[in-house]
């Protein structure tokens, strides 16, 4: 009778080490997935930018607390903002922010 009672005390144990640390990390990763990172180049592009310097097709944007240098098609002013694009390097690539 008590080798049946031990028996099942460690069936239980290693079912539910099993449920913790297999079946439930497995369910968040398939159905939750991964976040996107914010940060590097992915979290970067589609941030708004503020333009600190600018002379016709490049200057310095302000992001994350960083000065950057920038390139866009078209001219921008000084103090209006801008979305990035890509990121070439060091160098984003943008394009003027519509909702001004």
């Amino acid at each position: 009778m008590l080798e049946t009672i031990i028996i099942v005390i460690i069936i239980c144990i290693i079912v539910f080490e099993v449920i913790e640390h297999v079946a439930i990390p497995l369910f968040w990763f398939i159905f939750k997935g991964r976040k996107k990172s914010d940060y590097g180049v992915p979290g970067m592009i589609g941030k708004v930018v503020e333009i600190k310097q600018w002379n016709r097709t490049e200057g310095k944007v302000w992001v994350n607390g960083e000065l950057w240098q920038a390139v866009c098609d078209v001219p921008l002013t000084q103090g209006r903002k801008a979305v990035i694009l890509d990121i070439e390097g060091l160098t984003l690539k943008l394009k003027p922010y519509e909702n001004q």
